[in-house]
């Protein structure tokens, strides 16, 4: 049985979609496809349906999403694909093309890593091994800095330290037009992709992006009016415990935070005071109840907790400090 057949219309009959997924297998698209027939003019939801019901049943929580965007993969596409599309043309290539996408979401890879790209702040980041993926929860981080920076500094000098992809930093330039930023990671490959990430936003002249610990000395670089974080702060004994498309795909150095998920914060937080401006702001994202060890860490560097904020789910994820003075 395949999943279509060679034909230029555009209607499928039902039983045919009853038969597909009588005889789904859960772990082989081949058995609904021949590899070797090239089909014309097909709806994409006669891909999309057996797809999608082989990604749930291997567990995929947005199996029907992840189908429309392995199939826009497949077609050369960065949108997904609805299903009542047609396919102009559907080969052999096309065929292998799916199985091997659909073999890598199966282990856990996300999407982003497949496509090589993640939308954040409504912006498109380049990702890479070297760097974590962007998620929704750290979009608090921005959304707190632009606030505050809009009242106090629009045209803040901005540092972010741990910058990856550069998500962070480029989003507040992207809201703060007057505001100029300088990123730091350990990462060579991280700096290279942030880079990328600023040049593409065209955001290159006000922005850049250096290799270093930020452990290190950094008051070379000078004092900053906006400090941005989002550390690796997550228990070493909870890494095993992640979904496995953080646990094996964002780098592990930007996840585990040690012991007690603090080691990161007992560098930064004397880091922070050093580098903050008087009259300037920290914005930092922080992991499950972490809110008062972090604050009390900042306060042994003699910095303020001036705010906290929660992300969309309720939970408490950016923390704001200022300098006490």
């Amino acid at each position: 049985m395949h999943w279509f057949q060679k034909t230029k219309h555009k209607d499928w009959p039902r039983e045919a979609d009853s038969a597909i997924f009588n005889n789904l297998n859960r772990r082989s698209l081949t058995m609904h496809l021949d590899p070797a027939v090239t089909y014309t003019d097909i709806e994409a939801r006669h891909v999309l349906q057996p797809l999608s019901a082989v990604l749930q049943q291997a567990g995929m929580v947005n199996a029907t999403s992840d189908a429309r965007c392995i199939l826009g993969l497949v077609l050369g596409r960065d949108d997904p694909v609805l299903p009542h599309e047609i396919i102009p043309r559907w080969t052999p290539d096309h065929h292998h093309q799916l199985e091997a996408l659909w073999q890598r979401r199966q282990t856990g890879e996300p999407i982003s890593r497949m496509r090589g790209w993640r939308e954040f702040w409504s912006m498109r980041f380049d990702v890479s091994p070297a760097t974590l993926d962007p998620r929704p929860d750290s979009e608090t981080v921005v959304a707190a800095a632009t606030g505050w920076a809009r009242d106090h500094q629009p045209a803040a000098r901005i540092l972010d330290l741990g910058t990856g992809t550069g998500c962070l930093l480029l989003a507040c330039l992207a809201e703060l037009p007057q505001a100029t930023g300088v990123g730091i990671d350990i990462s060579a490959e991280a700096v290279t992709v942030a880079t990328a990430n600023a040049d593409r936003h065209g955001f290159g002249g006000r922005v850049r992006f250096c290799q270093a610990d930020f452990a290190a000395d950094l008051t070379g670089h000078g004092q900053f009016d906006l400090i941005l974080s989002n550390p690796p702060y997550i228990p070493s004994a909870d890494i095993k415990a992640l979904d496995a498309d953080v646990r094996h795909f964002d780098p592990l150095a930007a996840l585990d935070g040690g012991l007690d998920g603090l080691d990161c914060w007992r560098i930064l937080c004397p880091q922070i005071a050093t580098l903050l401006a008087d009259e300037g702001a920290a914005f930092v994202e922080i992991g499950a109840g972490q809110g008062k060890a972090v604050g009390r860490l900042g306060a042994d560097s003699k910095l303020h907790l001036a705010g906290s904020f929660a992300d969309l789910s309720g939970h408490e994820r950016c923390l704001q400090f200022q300098k006490e003075i």
